[in-house]
């Protein structure tokens, strides 16, 4: 089952990578012991499952490539394994990413209609069969390898990026990146710039001299404001049950065994 809590990002998504990674990384102590994050190979797959676990109810996220449904939250078609929107530029960033490395593939004659119906919920030239073929495309690894490096250049680098320069370990380059993944990072105020401002108005990161789990507590708080703001987002599970979690049990490194629940289901990766 997959829950409304499911969104993509807002706008100006092309912005992130290079706003994030112009910030150089600290040389502190504390930057260094997060030198070994959440882009270590192991720490990565956690963050892929934890991701699913929220927007897919499912541990397999890699059973997500094919993936597509309109959840009715105004940003038209949501698929893949982080939730690429129609309606929010990353659906079309994507499929013109697999055009260029696959010419005359299967959702490539939908790239004109993606561009019209870009920043709106409209499904105009899409319907009926832009489900199925993106389904048929999902079976393409050349696809799926577009998804990983979409996935990666526009939230998950940046989100560890900013991460290590304010001295977090890996739950916090985790809390990072989930909160990229739903918000966004944009310039609206619930997006993810403006819900770490909000956390820095409350504590310091480490990098700043401050207490990594004050400073996440601030972070997570200001996370929770956000996802109230949107009523597909009201439920905070993901953040209540799951990383508040981990956090109260002093896990910064998010190491396993871990047991969380989203939406009253209970996870486990041992």
């Amino acid at each position: 089952m997959k829950h409304p809590a499911r969104t993509s990002r807002r706008t100006l998504l092309a912005l992130i990578g290079a706003s994030l990674a112009s910030v150089p990384l600290l040389n502190s102590p504390r930057a260094a012991a997060a030198a070994v994050g959440l882009d270590d190979p192991a720490k990565k797959e956690i963050a892929m499952k934890l991701v699913s676990s929220a927007e897919n109810s499912s541990l397999d996220w890699k059973a997500q490539y094919k993936y597509i449904e309109d959840i009715g939250d105004g940003r038209g078609y949501t698929a893949g394994i982080i939730g690429f929107c129609s309606g929010t530029g990353d659906m079309l960033d994507l499929v013109e990413l697999y055009a260029d490395r696959r010419p005359g593939n299967v959702l490539a004659p939908y790239l004109p209609a993606l561009r019209r119906v870009n920043g709106s919920d409209s499904h105009d030239g899409l319907d009926p069969n832009f489900p199925r073929d993106w389904a048929r495309a999902a079976q393409d690894q050349e696809f799926r390898r577009a998804q990983d490096d979409e996935r990666d250049r526009v939230y998950f680098g940046p989100a560890v990026r900013q991460g290590r320069t304010d001295g977090l370990r890996t739950l916090g380059q985790f809390a990072y990146y989930d909160a990229i993944v739903m918000h966004g990072d944009g310039t609206d105020p619930t997006s993810f710039r403006n819900i770490r401002k909000r956390a820095l108005n409350q504590a310091r990161p480490p990098a700043q001299g401050g207490d990594e789990v004050t400073y996440l507590h601030a972070f997570l708080d200001a996370r929770v404001w956000a996802m109230k703001q949107e009523e597909a987002h009201s439920d905070t599970s993901r953040v209540d049950t799951a990383q508040r979690v981990f956090l109260r049990a002093g896990n910064l490194d998010l190491n396993p065994p871990l047991d969380w629940k989203v939406y009253g289901d209970s996870y486990h990766i041992g």
